[in-house]
């Protein structure tokens, strides 16, 4: 449980800024370029590779080199984590609700 609460809280940080999100959301659409994705933010490549790193560490994403050319691939399969995690919030809020709800609408159990 430690673990994969380590995990799901380094992919929170690295997913809290926007110019990462923004990455992910490219990376979205297919491999592409370190040089292309720096293209679309107006910072130093070495500024734009800490975000890189960032979402490689986390395993966001996965980069391969091929000459002089890295490549950014998006791990999907990291996002799961997110997605699970979300999905246990939704059914504990759901559940929440729903008992409020037959608190409010049940005459029965008002009276207790």
């Amino acid at each position: 449980m430690a673990q994969y609460s380590a995990q799901l809280d380094g992919v929170f940080v690295a997913l809290a800024d926007p110019t990462r999100r923004a990455v992910v959301r490219r990376l979205g659409h297919g491999p592409t370029s370190v040089g292309d994705l720096a293209r679309e933010f107006p910072m130093t490549l070495p500024s734009f590779m800490k975000h890189v790193r960032m979402l490689e560490s986390n395993g966001l994403i996965r980069t391969v080199k091929s000459g002089r050319v890295r490549t950014c691939v998006l791990n999907r399969e990291r996002l799961a984590l997110v997605d699970d995690w979300l999905a246990e919030q939704r059914q504990i809020w759901e559940e929440r609700t729903d008992r409020l709800e037959q608190f409010v609408t049940d005459p029965e159990e008002n009276r207790q």
